[in-house]
């Protein structure tokens, strides 16, 4: 494989140039050779590198697991015992965020189930987002929809 410029490694993994920029910067991939131009370059290892983090970024892994998976990833002489921690860690939050989601999914379907054809003075929808007291159980929001 010839060198890549960063716009080819963009389009052959489908991750956009400042996510690219991004990763090199908090060291999820390595500084990349520069050509006389100063211009990135790439190579086979890189495209195997960044699929690799996109892979994980898709299972909902954090930054700081990626991280420990790469530095076991290159040093493949270690044993794997922290990669399979870091994947039942990943698995226990998914499990979470799926309780999470059946409970929120509970509430919404009772919630529309009382139905609403009057004026919204009078609206179970409206009511019901208005006092948290009126839903059935406790539905924290999901970490990734709290804003701050």
């Amino acid at each position: 494989m010839s060198p890549l410029p960063i716009g080819r490694l963009a389009k052959l993994t489908d991750v956009k140039v400042t996510t690219i920029r991004f990763y090199e910067s908090i060291g999820l991939l390595p500084e990349p050779l520069r050509t006389h131009s100063d211009r990135r370059i790439y190579d086979e290892g890189d495209v195997r590198r960044l699929g690799f983090i996109k892979h994980a970024r898709q299972l909902g892994f954090a930054v700081e697991a990626i991280r420990d998976l790469l530095e076991l990833s290159d040093h493949p002489e270690r044993v794997c015992d922290s990669a399979n921690a870091i994947a039942q860690e990943q698995l226990a939050a998914v499990d979470a965020k799926i309780a999470q989601l059946g409970a929120l999914r509970e509430e919404l379907v009772r919630m529309t189930a009382a139905g609403c054809s009057g004026p919204a003075a009078s609206c179970r929808v409206i009511e019901s987002l208005s006092d948290h007291g009126l839903c059935s159980a406790d539905h924290k929001p999901l970490a990734s929809q709290v804003s701050v």
